[in-house]
């Protein structure tokens, strides 16, 4: 898994807007405050460690691409890195961290039920997990089975996704992985197709 995580990196260009940038780093920063322990998880270049670190968090990044890793080390040295390990437990104490943020991220992963576990254990005591991932609204992917898009597209095999989400699988995942207190809603795009799913764990 090292080299594909460094074979997606290579992909991107330098300098790359994140989708949906500037709306997922408000629902960021909405969540968190001056102060607070945050956990990039999964922060790739370091576009939203960067927004934390100029709102006054107290922020950790952390990636398994090493390449991702330069690139965030570049955008804010004043944050802290840790580059992950895909078959190892996340290199921190138990409730290490009021927020953790996980954007983008769990639709990569070949764990999601171990990466979840640990992102809960590394939470203090009514700490936030808030994470967003791309969405598989029932209506749209069944209008375009409808209308002639392949499901092939949406479910291409070389694609750098791994996982695929509804609002109640993703709501299972998180029960599953010990979370007491979830909301999964839309975000983006059309109310009955909304491209991405937002999650609040505690």
């Amino acid at each position: 898994m090292a080299r594909w995580h460094e074979d997606v990196w290579s992909a991107v260009p330098e300098g790359a807007i994140p989708e949906d940038f500037t709306a997922r780093r408000e629902l960021l920063l909405s969540e968190v405050h001056e102060g607070q322990r945050v956990l990039d998880l999964g922060c790739g270049d370091g576009a939203f460690s960067a927004a934390l670190k100029s709102a006054g968090a107290e922020v950790t990044g952390a990636d398994p691409a090493g390449e991702a890793l330069r690139r965030a080390r570049s955008r804010v040295p004043e944050a802290h890195f840790v580059k992950l390990d895909d078959d190892a437990p996340l290199p921190f104490a138990d409730g290490q961290f009021d927020v953790v943020w996980c954007g983008e991220t769990i639709e990569h992963v070949v764990d999601v039920g171990e990466l979840l576990s640990e992102a809960r254990r590394v939470l203090a005591d009514g700490g936030l997990l808030l994470l967003t991932t791309p969405n598989q609204p029932r209506l749209k992917v069944a209008a375009e089975a409808i209308f002639g898009r392949p499901l092939e597209d949406r479910l291409d095999p070389r694609a750098d996704h791994l996982r695929f989400f509804t609002s109640r699988t993703l709501e299972l995942m998180l029960i599953d992985a010990g979370f007491r207190q979830v909301w999964v809603s839309g975000f983006g795009g059309l109310p009955i197709a909304r491209r991405s799913l937002v999650a609040r764990a505690r």
